[in-house]
């Protein structure tokens, strides 16, 4: 099969990660979408037991919670730059600080969508930031936290285990917050292992 000329690809307009409308070339938002994501608030906290302190670019809703949808459930890896865009941007750089921890997917979660959103975002900042990254922890797969409600997700945290050397300083990185369950057993595992310092960093949190 002869590939497609070039042209053909650039007669197909870029839609909007978030509400689907067409976007200039190599956008991953459309100018009214990038308009309300930019007057989105952040919140920051403690986040979960364990934590120096928590942030979160957005909360989960409108277009932040499209994107991160976007990333998850539709695969639109592109759209991992473009969190790490805000929250490089927005992020209290005294937060930004030691080596850079993806919150792990389980590993049957991890095979089945082919890649871990977590660990897209925590690329995509190191790139930005010229942190390290150590994927040093792991999840077992004992069910999804997602659709549960607040006190199942509390009553059973995720286990994670730590699977290498722990830095002293890590700074968790996840796509979203929700009760701060598994946060707090990866602070936990890391605490564990060492760390003397474990912060995160959120894209969106959910109020």
């Amino acid at each position: 099969m002869r590939p497609l000329p070039s042209l053909f690809f650039e007669l197909i307009p870029a839609l909007c990660a978030a509400c689907g409308h067409s976007c200039r070339s190599g956008a991953v938002l459309c100018t009214r979408c990038s308009r309300r994501l930019a007057e989105a608030k952040p919140l920051a906290g403690r986040g979960a037991a364990g934590l120096d302190g928590a942030w979160s670019s957005a909360p989960h809703e409108g277009v932040a919670r499209e994107l991160v949808s976007a990333l998850k459930f539709r695969r639109l890896l592109p759209v991992a730059a473009t969190m790490a865009e805000r929250i490089e941007w927005l992020a209290p750089q005294s937060l930004l600080t030691g080596t850079i921890v993806p919150v792990p997917s389980t590993r049957l979660r991890s095979l089945g969508r082919g890649f871990d959103p977590a660990a897209e975002i925590a690329a995509a900042i190191s790139l930005r930031t010229g942190a390290p990254v150590r994927s040093v922890l792991s999840r077992a797969d004992l069910g999804r936290q997602l659709g549960r409600r607040r006190a199942q997700r509390i009553g059973r945290p995720p286990h994670v285990r730590l699977r290498g050397e722990a830095p002293r300083s890590a700074l968790l990185i996840d796509d979203v917050l929700t009760t701060g369950a598994t946060l707090a057993a990866c602070a936990r595992a890391l605490r564990g292992g060492g760390s003397i310092r474990v912060a995160a960093v959120t894209f969106t949190r959910r109020l």
